[in-house]
């Protein structure tokens, strides 16, 4: 299965589409240029909420809505969203700032909210020809850099001084990661797989003390981040934060590091789920804990289980994305070997309780 590098927006996908009318009736003089006439496309990348670009002549702003069909409790919640962006930009400046939330899914069928528009590149399965395809090393250092140092850097943000101390609840935020993970996966399931609860039982037995608690975003990857288009080494953007709370830092490391193959490994192919970080310059796993520890200065003994943790969620959520194609809430044929992809996600992270490589 290969995903094959997407334009920024296209034509809103059929069955994803709303009543354009209704949404400018409810967002008129709520934002400035909404008395304009209203143009939507949608955004071609992601696999889980559906984003869209509101064009009221020159001002442009972004709608975000949960995908469609049921979703498990407490995923793609645009409110916590809203919550975050809307004061998370005063502390952390590469989130987008949130304007308006609406939970009335009267307007388009579900919440939403509408946020800022930022504009710059964002890498995801290849390196664009203007940065090198891929050949270039000091590129691929740089994307790989940033990459770990903005992570870092929002793991230092005093979650009281922007307004988010009460987001989480830190106390236990490992465990109920664990087992939340877990009945997601059992919701999304399929086929019986004995690998699931088997791997869930070894996270609950060797699960080791957090470090101290941190805002986190919760679904960290390259293409959530968005680089400035004459800088691979700059950030100016980073998306998808409906799962942000307070808790276990490491837990974005080892999400990361879950989709990070390196020389002679695959991720599903590493051509889909993966980075591109097989790449001559790309930092390895071990270079990226390395990085991240010197940036933060703390204890790294224990990322090769937050590794495996990594590999079940990113397991999890590939297949309660192909759930969703399964049953026909989706047409995007994109996700249709995603089910093959979970089952190795979960084989990889069997075998990586043995021998981890960071």
């Amino acid at each position: 299965m290969q995903l094959s590098d997407a334009p920024e927006t296209i034509a809103v996908r059929e069955g994803e589409d709303f009543d354009h009318g209704r949404l400018a009736a409810y967002l008129h003089g709520k934002l400035p240029g909404t008395d304009q006439s209203l143009a939507v496309a949608q955004f071609a990348g992601g696999h889980a909420n559906l984003t869209y670009l509101l064009r009221y002549g020159s001002a442009e702003y972004v709608l975000r809505r949960p995908p469609l069909g049921p979703v498990a409790p407490t995923a793609h919640d645009m409110g916590r969203e809203h919550r975050v962006l809307s004061v998370l930009y005063q502390g952390y400046p590469l989130a987008p700032r949130a304007y308006l939330y609406c939970e009335d899914p009267s307007v388009i069928g579900a919440p939403f909210f509408i946020m800022e528009r930022r504009r710059g590149t964002v890498v995801r399965r290849s390196i664009p020809p203007q940065w090198g395809g891929g050949s270039d090393p000091v590129v691929n250092r740089k994307l790989s850099e940033v990459l770990i140092d903005t992570l870092a850097d929002l793991h230092t943000v005093e979650p009281s001084s922007v307004g988010l101390a009460g987001l989480g609840k830190p106390d236990g935020f490992l465990r109920r990661q664990i087992d939340g993970w877990y009945a997601r996966y059992e919701r999304a399931s399929t086929d019986a797989n004995p690998m699931a609860p088997d791997l869930v039982q070894w996270l609950r037995d060797h699960q080791p003390s957090s470090p101290p608690a941190t805002l986190l975003h919760n679904d960290w990857r390259l293409d959530n981040i968005m680089l400035d288009r004459n800088d691979p080494g700059r950030c100016v953007a980073v998306f998808d934060w409906d799962m942000c709370t307070l808790g276990d830092p490491l837990v974005d490391l080892g999400t990361l590091l879950a989709g990070w193959p390196e020389a002679g490994e695959s991720i599903g192919g590493s051509g889909d789920m993966g980075m591109p970080s097989t790449r001559p310059g790309f930092l390895t796993r071990r270079e990226a804990v390395d990085r991240y520890g010197r940036r933060r200065g703390v204890d790294m003994s224990h990322v090769p289980y937050y590794y495996v943790f990594g590999l079940f969620k990113n397991a999890v959520v590939v297949q309660q994305i192909y759930y969703r194609y399964h049953v026909g809430q989706t047409q995007d044929h994109r996700f249709a070997g995603f089910g093959q992809l979970a089952e190795m996600l979960l084989w990889l992270a069997q075998q990586s309780r043995q021998s981890v490589t960071i």
